[in-house]
C-alpha cells in the first residue's frame, strides 16, 4: 500500500478544493493518503513513498524556509514537482526565461529593490499607450495576494504601491492589463504526465483600483472550457520550454488574450496549483492513477 503525502499548509485547511476528491481517488485505488502540513515539524517524511505539493499556499511569506524544508524532504522520499522546478517556478522572473525560450508571454517590466520604479513605469507606459490599466504584483507571491489593477493615469498610487513592495525587498512586475480578459477570462489548461487533461474558464480577477486580496487567496469563478487549438498550441509549447526533466507529473498553464486575441502566456504553474479534478469526469481517478505510478517507480 502505497504511502502519499498530499502536502498543504495550516492556513488552506479546509480550502483546498481539490483534496477531498483527490484522497478518495487514491483510497479508492489502494493507496494510504493524508493531507499533511508542509510545516509541521513531527511529521516523518521518510515514512511516505511520495510527497506531493498541493496546496502550500502561505509558501512565498517565507520563501527561503518553505525552499530549505523541499530540500530536506527530496532527501527523505520523492518529492513531486521536484526541487530544482520548485526553486525556478516559485519566481516569477521564471517568465523572462521563457521570454527569452519564444514564447508568447504577458508583457512584463521587472522591477528589482534599489531601483527606480518611475523609470520602469515610464517606460511600460510608453512602449504600452492603448493600455487603461496597469497590473502591478510580486514576484513572488500565490493567490493574487498584494496584486492589483491601476488605472493608467493613477500614476502615484501605481509607484506607492511598487514602493511598499521594493520597500519589503520584494522584486515587482509591472505589466499592461490586457482588457480581453474581462470578457474572455483566463483559460487555465491542466496536463498530467504531459498529457493534456481538461481546462476551466477563470472569471476576471482584478478590478479596477480596488484593493488587494486579503485572503489567503483571491475568490475566483470557475466553470469548465473547451480550449481552442491555439490555446493547446501555446500551453504545449510552454510545456516544452520548461528547462527541466520532462514530463512533470502535473502543470497547469494560465493563458489570456492580447489585444489581437491571440493567446499568450499569464502564468506557468508548477508547484501549488488547483487543478480543478472537480470540474471534469474521471479527472481524479486520473491523476490518482498518475500518482500511484510515480510512486511505484524509482
Amino acid at each position: 500500500m502505497p504511502r502519499i503525502a498530499l502536502v498543504t499548509a495550516r492556513a488552506a485547511c479546509g480550502t483546498d478544493h481539490d483534496m477531498a476528491a483527490l484522497l478518495a481517488a487514491l483510497h479508492a485505488a489502494g493507496a494510504d493518503a493524508r493531507e499533511v502540513d508542509w510545516d509541521d515539524a513531527a511529521v516523518d517524511w521518510s515514512s511516505f513513498d511520495l510527497a506531493l505539493l498541493r496546496s502550500t499556499w502561505d509558501y512565498f511569506e517565507r520563501l527561503p524556509s518553505f525552499l530549505a524544508w523541499a530540500e530536506r524532504v527530496m532527501r527523505q522520499t520523492r518529492l513531486l514537482n521536484p526541487l530544482d522546478v520548485i526553486r525556478w517556478n516559485t519566481d516569477k522572473h521564471y517568465l523572462a526565461d521563457l521570454k527569452r525560450a519564444g514564447m508568447p508571454v504577458v508583457p512584463t517590466a521587472f522591477v528589482e529593490p534599489g531601483a527606480d520604479p518611475a523609470a520602469a513605469l515610464a517606460t511600460l507606459l510608453a512602449a504600452h499607450p492603448s493600455a487603461h490599466d496597469i497590473v502591478v504584483k510580486p514576484a513572488v507571491g500565490a493567490g493574487s495576494r498584494d496584486a492589483r489593477r491601476h488605472a493608467r493615469g493613477h500614476r502615484d498610487a501605481i509607484l506607492a504601491h511598487v514602493r511598499r513592495l521594493l520597500d519589503a525587498e520584494r522584486s515587482v512586475l509591472l505589466q499592461p492589463y490586457l482588457a480581453r480578459v474581462d470578457a474572455h477570462g483566463e483559460t487555465a489548461l491542466l496536463f498530467f504526465d504531459g498529457a493534456f487533461s481538461h481546462a476551466i474558464r477563470k472569471g476576471p480577477l482584478l478590478q479596477r483600483n480596488a484593493a488587494a486580496t486579503a485572503g489567503l487567496y483571491a475568490e475566483e469563478t470557475i466553470e469548465p472550457r473547451t480550449p481552442s487549438a491555439d490555446e493547446l498550441a501555446v500551453a504545449r509549447r510552454a510545456l516544452a520550454a520548461i528547462p527541466f526533466a520532462q514530463p512533470l507529473l502535473y502543470a497547469r498553464v494560465d493563458l489570456i488574450r492580447d489585444d489581437a486575441g491571440a493567446p499568450c502566456l499569464l502564468e506557468l504553474e508548477l508547484v501549488e496549483p488547483s487543478v480543478f479534478i472537480t470540474c471534469a469526469d474521471g479527472v481524479a481517478k486520473q491523476f490518482a492513477r498518475a500518482i500511484l505510478q510515480r510512486a511505484s517507480t524509482t
